[in-house]
Parts: structure tokens; sequence; C-alpha cells
């Protein structure tokens, strides 16, 4: 029987969406009509959830209800338990995927599939998210969780959670930064996961888990943990020229570089790689930022790839003091807000979605006759 290779769907078209546009040419990412990089200037994470749950960016009154909503940050108590009983031993991606599954149990919307409930729970999904990782991480580090402040915001709030400690102001925009240019990418895998899951008439909840399900396979979500392990083994910027060309000669994956869409800069490369920079002058070694900079200019020169959202990021959690393992559960709670969004549009007009595939198999064949 001839196998032939697997089909991928990239450049098929499967749904009409107004949430994000992508240029691969000039390297354009927008959210509803903004540019992103609009959006990383002058927005926060909190206005940029609401655009894209709501289709338009927030008056003052309504942006300030709805950061009351995501202020509502605590955990229902079995979830806690469940957080609590596994964080020692649990993948971070398996610990979260399975406590955004119990968030269902509580939630009060969770028998309603209409679209102001859908707001809601997406609205408690992205303030429970971060709530999730900054427990999980103190409790494996054997420390007390740090209780969410209602008072501080999205990000200023997450990192106090994660550190114990208010974060600088530096540190609380670059991570807020990097969480608006994580929030929505498209037709992603984990995102068109939802998207399937959603068709069948599922809830928000169960699309959200299938998504963190797929963002957790190392070929969409864990990029930039790999990429920080190879900065890692290289050491230094001045080793990295070398090392870089070694793993080329060999042919072995440099991650972070190159994009199934963008043939151009990625947008948010760009703006990570200046977060990235900003924070390397106040601090010490190792320079994560010139070990960056010369895998790009490296990688640029050898193969002609321009860097994607991963390599940059690496850095810049790592600045901020991120373990790397929870690089990608970040990563998830940032994409929230857009698989809901994606998950909204295709309840507002849903049709299964059920592609087809080419048979490759053996022609039809008569069954064996036995003997008794």
């Amino acid at each position: 029987m001839a196998v032939k290779k697997s089909v991928q769907l990239s450049g098929v078209v499967v749904a009409h969406s107004a949430i994000s546009s992508i240029d691969p040419e000039e390297g354009v990412l927008m959210y509803r009509g903004y540019d992103i990089a609009d959006l990383a200037e002058h927005s926060s994470y909190e206005e940029v959830a609401y655009l894209l749950l709501h289709g338009d960016l927030p008056s003052e009154d309504e942006l300030a209800t709805f950061r009351e909503g995501l202020a509502q940050r605590d955990l229902p108590a079995h979830v806690e338990a469940i957080v609590d009983e596994s964080a020692a031993t649990a993948l971070p991606m398996d610990l979260l995927r399975t406590a955004v599954s119990a968030l269902a149990f509580a939630d009060p919307d969770r028998a309603a599939n209409d679209r102001d409930a859908g707001i809601a729970k997406a609205a408690r999904l992205a303030a429970q998210l971060p709530t999730i990782i900054a427990r999980l991480h103190r409790r494996r580090e054997g420390l007390d969780p740090v209780a969410p402040d209602s008072s501080l915001s999205y990000a200023e709030n997450f990192l106090a959670m994660l550190h114990g400690k208010p974060p600088s102001e530096q540190a609380a925009r670059a991570f807020d930064v990097a969480m608006i240019l994580h929030a929505e990418h498209e037709l992603n895998a984990s995102t068109f996961t939802a998207r399937v899951i959603a068709g069948t008439g599922a809830d928000l909840h169960a699309a959200v888990v299938g998504g963190i399900a797929a963002l957790g396979g190392p070929l969409h979500g864990g990029a930039n943990e790999a990429a920080m392990k190879l900065f890692q083994r290289f050491g230094s910027a001045e080793r990295t020229p070398g090392e870089a060309r070694a793993m080329l000669e060999r042919k072995e994956k440099l991650y972070g570089f190159g994009h199934p869409l963008y043939r151009a800069y990625d947008p948010r490369a760009l703006i990570l790689k200046r977060l990235s920079h900003e924070l390397s002058e106040a601090a010490g070694e190792p320079d994560w930022y010139a070990i960056t900079e010369a895998a790009e200019r490296t990688v640029f020169e050898e193969k002609g790839l321009y860097p994607n959202v991963d390599l940059y990021s690496a850095s810049v959690y790592t600045y901020l003091g991120i373990p790397t393992d929870l690089f990608t559960p970040l990563f998830a709670a940032s994409r929230v807000v857009g698989q809901a969004a994606h998950v909204l549009e295709q309840q507002a007009d849903n049709k299964i979605i059920r592609p087809s595939a080419e048979y490759v198999g053996d022609p039809r064949r008569a069954f064996p006759v036995r003997q008794a």
C-alpha cells in the first residue's frame, strides 16, 4: 500500500473571521483592524481583551467595568485543591488543562452558550488562568501562594503573585505588552482546535481546554522554551555564532526562526526585541538579549530566516524572572481571549467543521474464505 505524505491545511480558508488579519508579505498583524504595534504602544492587555471579545475598543466606563470583572481572580476551593495536590509532580501545561476543565464545575454560566454568557465566561478564564499558573509555581517551590490583588492591573497582579512582591513599572509594562502580542493570531493550531470543538455545540470551557491541549504540543506552544534552553547552552554572545552555525550544519532545529505565514519580520518579534534590549540594560550576565541578537544575525546570514514571536519572548520572560516551563502556560493565559473570541464567532453562525480526507489505502478487497 502506497502511503502519501500528510496534507497540511496551510493556505486553505476554513472560516470567515473579523477578529484578526495577517499580511505575510509586509509583516503586519491587526486585531479587529488595529495594528498590533499601535496596541502594544498605547493599549493594555485588559483593553485588548475587551476589543477581541466585543469587537470594538471600550469607552472609559466600559473598560472600568470590564477591569472589575478581570479583577475577580480567586479560584474555587476545588481548583485550589487540584493545583495544590499536583503542583509538585505535574507538568505545568497538564495541570493548567485539568484546572481549566475543573473551573467549569463552578462557573455560574456553565450551561449557557449565548454570547453574553460566553463573554462572561471568557473574562473569568482570563482572570483565573494567571492565578492558577502563579499558584502552581509557588506550591512546587514550597512557598505559600500569594492571593490575587484586585487593586493591581492584570500584569502587576500576576508578577506579584509569582514573585511575592510588586513588580517595577518597567517589568509590569513589559509583561503587559508580551501578553498583548500573544493574545490572538488567527487560526493557529490551538485556536482552530477550539473552533472545531465549538462547532460541535460544546461549551466555551471545553473549547478552551482543547485549545490548551493543542498548545501543549511542542510544535505549537513550546518554541520559546526550546529557544531559551538553547541560549542557556550557548552561554554567551561570543559563542553563539559558532554554536548556531554548527547546529545548522548538523541540520538541527533552531527554535524561534521562520513562520508558516510571515515572509517578512514577524511584527511581534520587532516589539519584543526592543523590550528585551530595554530589560537587558538593567540586568547582569548572561546578556540574554546579546545572545539572542547574535543568534538572529547568524541565522539570517546563513539561512535568510527572520525571527518569529518566540525568539525574543524567551529573553523577555527570563528577564522578568519567569521560569522557562511557565512560558507556554502564559501563552495559554494570554491566548484564551483570542480563542474565546473565535468560539463566540463560531457559535454565532455555527456549522460543524467536518473536512474530508483523500483515501490512499488499498482498493476494495474480497474478504478471504476461511476453512472450517
